[in-house]
């Protein structure tokens, strides 16, 4: 019978998220009218969110590091979020990493990733290449896109600073991606939320498994597996196990972390209740496999 204890070992985050709105200003959570957003109203989120909150929905979980990922902060001053990371960093001991912001299209974009690269707590950046809004209507080649030549440009300055690369892209431009870590192979891309498998039809589960497979052919790409909430529905193992087992066939224990994305993801479910399904899905693996998934892998890919 699978084993559905907690594993002794300690567990890595690396993908959480920590704003203070009363100091700092996210156009998301701070402007009047909310922005379109996947999981639907989150309004909830319009709340300072630091350290103690954290560790409070964390429970006893046993989480001993955690990767902070990159929060939308105002675009006009992305290296601001990791100089005041550094300040929560010294007065509450988190994060222990970061995953910074970076427009690899604008003009700014060498200065930036500088600016990122004099805190010791950036381990890579966050983007979010123009997407189309299904599979139907992607196309190779749009402008922002990862085919882009001067988002190629920016994006090329990350080996000089040894950032790895977050990437958050609908399934449906796994393709471009596998040819962005083909011509790029001393970069390390994390593929963030799972690649956004929202549609969970037949056909388009079928394209994500496919799209995944894809990009798991490249040696040098990762996948973390969070952001599965659904707007409206709650986060559970039966709707969400098959995707957890697919994406760690597809790309092996080796490459794939699990991740809160809290307090995003806690808009679908308590931190217990998604830990919990990411122990159940995995309950059959050996426990060294186990722990890949839950610790070692963020602490190899983060440099932790």
């Amino acid at each position: 019978m699978a084993d559905t204890q907690p594993d002794p070992f300690p567990i890595v985050d690396p993908h959480q998220h920590f704003w203070d709105l009363s100091r700092n200003y996210y156009p998301w959570l701070c402007d009047p009218k909310p922005v379109h957003f996947r999981y639907g109203d989150y309004s909830s989120l319009k709340r300072n969110y630091l350290p103690p909150d954290y560790l409070r929905d964390a429970g006893a979980l046993n989480i001993v590091k955690t990767v902070h990922e990159q929060a939308n902060w105002d675009p006009a001053d992305p290296a601001g979020e990791t100089r005041w990371l550094e300040e929560v960093q010294r007065e509450y001991g988190y994060p222990h990493a970061a995953v910074a912001a970076a427009y690899f299209a604008r003009d700014d974009v060498a200065d930036v990733l500088a600016k990122h690269a004099r805190s010791k707590l950036t381990r890579g950046v966050r983007n979010f290449p123009a997407s189309a809004p299904s599979a139907a209507e992607a196309k190779r080649g749009e402008h922002g896109s990862m085919d882009d030549p001067k988002w190629r440009r920016g994006y090329a300055l990350l080996e000089k600073y040894r950032f790895s690369f977050d990437v958050q892209t609908p399934w449906w431009h796994l393709d471009a991606l596998a040819e962005l870590a083909r011509d790029f192979p001393g970069t390390q891309i994390v593929i963030v939320h799972t690649a956004l498998p929202h549609d969970r039809s037949n056909d388009a589960l079928a394209g994500w498994r496919a799209a995944l497979e894809v990009a798991a052919a490249q040696p040098n790409v990762a996948i973390k597996i969070s952001g599965l909430g659904r707007p409206g529905l709650p986060w559970t193992l039966t709707a969400n196990g098959p995707i957890i087992r697919d994406t760690i066939n597809i790309f092996g224990p080796e490459r794939c972390m699990f991740a809160s994305n809290f307090p995003v993801d806690g808009l679908a479910g308590s931190f217990q209740v998604i830990y919990g399904g990411f122990r159940a899905a995995v309950s059959n693996r050996p426990a060294e496999e186990r722990r890949m998934l839950f610790h070692d892998n963020a602490v190899r890919i983060y440099r932790l």
